[in-house]
């Protein structure tokens, strides 16, 4: 019965029929943003709270923002989907392969494009080092590609985003890597190396991440991403 959203132009009018029509269809959406625990899914809303997932389907809505949160409904209205069942088994198969950790980042890095949009927060994305002398000369051969970069009246913030849903050595390797390079960047009057990161993965390799706190001022999670936001507004920004 979901099959019938895709390729709807007008995506609250197709969704407000299908609820007509029978609303329990809703319960199973989850699936399609690949979590399996039912009752721990969490969706972060335009507001910076944390909500159920299965809070949303109890209205058309709560229906219409899980989809544009979540991009779904652009998803939905590009047909970029053909059929949902081949959809879903996809993305279970891929639940645990390096393309869903690629997708993990993906999602992270426009939710985080999200928020600093609805704070007024100017931002560019995916900006080398090297267009920074000073910093790429503090780097030597460690050249960076930043997530964001944020620009005040008095410095410069290079952002790295990542989310971790399950553990491994990665975590490690990405700890040690931003300590490493965190101080060089700090070292650049003008500049601040600034990380955000988040999800359950840290759990199993939180001593790395307190290790990193000594040695990186300015890390921040998806509940603590305000008050970076507070501390940029505190000067008068602009790119």
């Amino acid at each position: 019965m979901l099959n019938y959203l895709i390729g709807k132009e007008d995506l609250r009018t197709a969704v407000e029929a299908l609820w007509k029509r029978d609303r329990t269809v809703f319960d199973v959406m989850d699936i399609l943003i690949a979590t399996r625990k039912k009752d721990n899914k969490m969706f972060f809303d335009d507001t910076g709270q944390f909500r159920k997932v299965h809070s949303l389907f109890q209205s058309v809505d709560g229906i219409m923002e899980f989809l544009e949160g979540t991009g779904l409904a652009d998803v939905f209205r590009n047909q970029e989907i053909k059929d949902l069942e081949d959809y879903v088994f996809g993305v279970e198969t891929g639940l645990d392969t390096n393309a869903r950790k690629n997708r993990s980042g993906e999602i992270t890095e426009a939710l985080i494009a999200k928020i600093f949009r609805n704070a007024g927060i100017a931002f560019r994305q995916q900006v080398s080092s090297n267009e920074f002398p000073a910093v790429a000369t503090a780097l030597g051969a460690d050249q960076k590609v930043f997530d964001f970069v944020i620009t005040t009246d008095t410095k410069i913030y290079l952002i790295e985003v990542n989310f971790y849903s399950g553990g491994g050595s990665k975590l490690n390797e990405v700890a040690r890597s931003y300590t490493d390079i965190a101080p060089k960047i700090n070292t650049v009057d003008g500049f601040e190396f600034v990380w955000i990161t988040d999800g359950i993965g840290w759990n199993s390799a939180r001593n790395k991440l307190q290790e990193a706190f000594v040695t990186i001022p300015s890390i921040y999670n998806l509940t603590t991403i305000n008050d970076f936001i507070n501390t940029i507004k505190d000067f008068n920004y602009g790119l």
